[in-house]
């Protein structure tokens, strides 16, 4: 367990009682009103530049150091899921069917505590430090607008970091690894249209379900033998709809699935030969083949050198190396502009049952850790030295 300073110790109580304040309002991509508000009103206590909006519903806060010579950034999320509370905790959510079942509003407490860590050591503060309190990660992705709105190149940000909390590593643990960490990721829908008929007869029409149903599997193929199976890769058809009566041929059919890679050549050989299949499948049939797809996120790629740097500050004993996660995080939009480094923080607590999965209606986890996070931050600008000890 990483060792907290004195001074975080004394914040203890007021961080617990952020999080909980923003447990209780949680708000959907680029609608965190609330949330912005409660952000500022906090933030205007403290001896910090509020710089004004960020993506519409987000916050840019800076710190100037003495000498300047460098900037680093620090974000968090700060939206919600479109998911019932099913915790029955004082703090549950006061909006029906809104919750922070992904752990955003402990990364926000964290960004909050760093904050009022900071505005207490001002005088050490050696270098530039910018917070970025960013919406919508959950969808459609705040980081992009972020970056579009130039607010990196305005602070000529070097470097930036990143984590989440997560239920799979013990708590106070920090998992992380270099190089690619988190998926690129896409979804897309497949449209089959066909020819309707009677299902006695069936030489008359284009049946779309048998249609649909050998592209699914033509498709599964992809990955396990168009690809280099070194390289990982899904492809997952989550819903296919056809037809209307049992004695109907379908005419037309709907698939909708994702897909995830952590190469980006990868990922468009894949969307290439799903293509390619599609149009051959349609020739074969005498069909109509057509599909959409929508590129959502790029991969986490941790920087080397910063991997390194976070893993002398925080102490090997502290960090556990993972393998790659096929979960997808919009932080990868600022990896593409500047060095980045983005990590887990453990939250599985089996005694106290913090075991729920991200997404989960009852996912919650041991406040203490919040503490963790913020302490973890503070390592990491002691060894960059933009704070002097």
């Amino acid at each position: 367990m990483i060792k907290i300073n004195k001074d975080l110790k004394s914040l203890r109580d007021e961080i617990i009682k952020i999080r909980r304040d923003l447990h209780k309002i949680p708000e959907l991509g680029f609608e965190e009103f609330k949330t912005n508000k409660y952000i500022n009103n906090f933030l205007k206590g403290l001896d910090v530049d509020i710089c004004g909006k960020a993506a519409g519903t987000g916050i840019v806060a800076y710190f100037k150091g003495k000498e300047g010579n460098k900037t680093i950034a620090f974000r968090a999320d700060i939206d919600a899921l479109p998911i019932l509370e099913k915790t029955d905790v004082p703090y549950a959510s006061l909006h029906q069917g809104k919750m922070h079942a992904c752990g955003h509003d402990g990364h926000t407490a964290i960004l909050l505590g760093l904050a009022k860590y900071l505005s207490i050591n001002k005088a050490n503060i050696r270098d530039n430090i910018l917070l970025i309190f960013q919406p919508a990660e959950e969808g459609p992705g705040g980081a992009e607008v972020i970056i579009k709105e130039e607010i990196l190149k305005r602070y000529n940000v070097d470097s930036i970091y990143g984590l989440h909390l997560y239920p799979d590593i013990e708590e106070g643990k920090i998992g992380l690894k270099a190089g690619p960490m988190m998926a690129q990721t896409g979804e897309f829908d497949i449209f089959v249209k066909g020819k309707s008929g009677h299902g006695a007869m069936p030489h008359l029409a284009k049946d779309s379900v048998v249609i649909a149903s050998q592209l699914v599997g033509s498709l599964q193929q992809i990955v396990s033998r168009s690809l280099d199976p070194i390289e990982p890769a899904v492809i997952t058809i989550g819903r296919m709809e056809c037809g209307e009566r049992r004695n109907v041929i379908a005419g037309e059919g709907v698939m909708e699935g994702t897909m995830r890679a952590f190469n980006e050549s990868v990922y468009k050989k894949m969307k290439r030969k799903m293509t390619i299949m599609a149009k051959s499948l349609a020739m074969s049939h005498d069909c109509e083949i057509d599909i959409v797809f929508r590129d959502m996120y790029p991969y986490v790629n941790n920087d080397r050198k910063l991997t390194e740097g976070v893993i002398e500050a925080i102490g090997k004993d502290n960090i556990e190396v993972i393998k790659p996660q096929m979960l997808a995080e919009d932080f990868s939009y600022y990896q593409r502009e500047i060095p980045g480094l983005f990590f887990f923080l453990g939250v599985r607590n089996e005694e106290k049952d913090f075991v729920y999965s991200l997404h989960n209606s009852k996912f919650d986890f041991n406040e203490e850790v919040l503490l963790t996070g913020i302490q973890a931050y503070v390592n990491i600008l002691i060894h960059n030295k933009i704070i002097i000890n």
